[in-house]
């Protein structure tokens, strides 16, 4: 299991299984999994799912994915938070913005 503090000092958990589960879904993110740990500590934007205000969207652009993307890491905030998947987005979402960077 890895443990990630996002830009709060939170501590977000992502299990080898999860992982799997998100590569077998979005194969395209296995590259950037040392960039996960990035994203949640540096994020350009957090915003509260439409669908779920318990979980939190966490986006980073980044130019060498797919010659400009975001990676978007989306995690359930419970008793303890975890990361519920990742993937590869063009935009940014609707949603309350609860964080931007300045």
């Amino acid at each position: 299991m890895k443990i990630i503090k996002d830009y709060k000092n939170s501590l977000i958990e992502l299990t080898e299984e999860r992982w799997k589960y998100i590569i077998l879904k979005h194969p395209e993110v296995k590259l950037y999994y040392d960039e996960i740990d990035f994203v949640l500590a540096n994020p350009e934007v957090v915003k509260i799912s439409k669908r779920d205000k318990n979980v939190l969207l966490y986006y980073k652009y980044f130019s060498k994915i797919f010659d400009g993307k975001y990676l978007l890491v989306v995690v359930k905030k419970n008793k303890r938070d975890f990361i519920i998947t990742i993937y590869i987005t063009d935009k940014i979402k609707g949603g309350e913005v609860i964080w931007e960077k300045s």
